[in-house]
């Protein structure tokens, strides 16, 4: 967590391969997280689930997404349990101790998740506005204090492929543990509502 704790922006891009571009195929997930002026933070891999979960189950899939750093030591660990229904995912330290949770809050239109710290508490609102499908406001009482923005990866590359790629904007002196809460927001945040999007 020390990579991210002076800084005020992130970004996540999802990494695809060429034969998961050509045959349509569901492969694990993979991202680069890097700082706004491009240095590599993270490395992350979704991990485990089946092949036929993946083809069938797709953005509803249950995952497990380890962050690294790039010599490989573990940083952090994002879990998704399956779900119909109010969907949320965990994240621990390499401990494997509970950072914090998002959950989707019940809602018929707009996108809205809770962020709770270890103890079930809520800290922040990710607020998903109708009109603005690509950002989710995070929210403290009421007031943005930062966002998750799904960012315009070229023309090319929305055509032919599912890669997303993220911005996340935090205050500066934010506790790091909520800064890799919010990190694990964007895996649950892309799953719902991207990762099917290339194919459509």
């Amino acid at each position: 967590m020390d990579r991210i704790a002076a800084l005020d922006t992130v970004i996540i891009s999802q990494q695809k391969e060429w034969g998961e571009i050509l045959t349509g195929f569901e492969v694990k997930n993979r991202y680069v997280i890097r700082d706004s002026g491009g240095a590599d933070l993270y490395l992350a891999a979704e991990q485990g689930g089946s092949f036929l979960g993946r083809q069938f189950l797709k953005n509803a899939r249950p995952f497990t997404i380890h962050v690294l750093e790039p010599d490989g030591t573990a940083v952090l660990r994002v879990q998704r349990p399956f779900r119909f229904i109010f969907h949320e995912a965990t994240v621990f330290d390499a401990s494997g101790a509970v950072l914090g949770t998002v959950k989707r809050r019940w809602s018929w239109i707009r996108r809205v998740f809770d962020v709770l710290d270890a103890d079930g508490a809520k800290v922040f609102e990710l607020f998903g506005p109708i009109l603005h499908p690509w950002t989710f406001q995070i929210r403290v009482d009421g007031q943005s204090i930062g966002k998750i923005t799904k960012k315009w990866s070229g023309m090319l590359k929305e055509a032919f492929t599912k890669a997303d790629n993220f911005g996340v904007t935090f205050p500066r002196d934010l506790d790091p543990r909520a800064k890799v809460i919010l990190l694990g927001a964007v895996f649950l945040v892309d799953f719902m509502y991207f990762e099917n999007s290339g194919n459509s």
